[in-house]
């Protein structure tokens, strides 16, 4: 396992135009040759976008698995990525809201999705007021590759935290806007913690909703990370605060909202999503779905 990762680590040293042409290899291997996910991918596709004819489908999910092929050369270079390059290469826009809440005494919860490539947000913590930014990770059953995979989040000054252990983390951190907490936030939760769920580009989703017992406790600011890609290796991310309705927020209304912006950052550039996850596995343990009008009706 050791040896594997001295040639990953190898092949990671060399340039990004030389990595894209094995992204260009990959491509063709995991879609022509062994048809990766290739029919889960596409019946994503179909249940997300009803309206989309069958031809229009193809062509998103032919473009997902060049942009998937991307990511994972991508990944492959955050081991030895400089920060300087990641600065170049991912654009932030609005680092305003990190700014007003370091001065507002507010800690940051960011919200972002599956959307290619969320492994390189990492440089952001060079690029702020706060002294602490934290990823959440969920750990890996080889401890090997955990430990690799951590060592990406923990680099360019951030501190990765397993997510299990983030709400205890939150809540005994003084919240005085000096630390960021970074949530990859559309994950699957396991089955047994399944009962509700959200209506999730046109379907009954399963959510995590770990984050949402933070925003009814702490006066926290939420932050929604939209990001683009603007060609191949260069990406941009602007930040968006996500503020309640009313003087703070309810049970799940964060949730909700994060969600909303998620599917209209989809909607605008669905091959940029990781549809090959299985992601709405579990959809028929849902007991009950959240809506907008559910949690007005909850506060009337």
């Amino acid at each position: 396992m050791n040896l594997i990762f001295k040639i990953a680590l190898l092949f990671s040293r060399l340039p990004m135009r030389v990595l894209y042409l094995f992204s260009d290899v990959i491509f063709f291997i995991i879609f022509y040759l062994i048809r990766y996910r290739t029919k889960v991918v596409l019946q994503n596709l179909k249940n997300s976008f009803p309206e989309k004819s069958n031809t229009e489908l193809k062509k998103i999910r032919r473009k997902f698995y060049r942009n998937f092929a991307d990511y994972l050369v991508e990944t492959l270079k955050a081991f030895t990525v400089s920060t300087n390059e990641l600065k170049v290469r991912v654009q932030h826009i609005n680092r305003d809201v990190f700014r007003n809440a370091h001065a507002e005494g507010r800690n940051i919860i960011m919200l972002t999705g599956h959307i290619f490539n969320w492994e390189w947000f990492t440089a952001l913590a060079t690029m702020v007021p706060q002294s602490s930014c934290r990823p959440v990770y969920r750990r890996m059953q080889n401890s090997f590759w955990d430990k690799k995979i951590k060592s990406i989040r923990n680099a360019h000054g951030n501190f990765a935290l397993e997510a299990g252990d983030v709400i205890r983390d939150v809540l005994k951190t003084p919240n005085n806007g000096d630390t960021i907490y970074m949530f990859v936030a559309d994950q699957t939760p396991n089955h047994h913690q399944v009962d509700i769920g959200i209506g999730f580009l046109n379907q009954p989703t399963p959510v995590f909703r770990g984050y949402d017992k933070l925003a009814t406790r702490l006066n926290l600011q939420f932050v929604y990370c939209e990001m683009k890609k603007v060609k191949r290796g260069f990406y941009q991310v602007n930040y968006h605060t996500i503020e309640p309705d009313g003087d703070k927020f309810i049970e799940n209304e964060v949730v909700l909202k994060f969600h909303k912006m998620l599917e209209n950052t989809i909607n605008k550039n669905p091959d940029n999503y990781l549809w090959s996850h299985r992601k709405w596995k579990y959809s028929g343990l849902i007991k009950s779905l959240l809506s907008t009008e559910s949690l007005k009706k909850s506060t009337a």
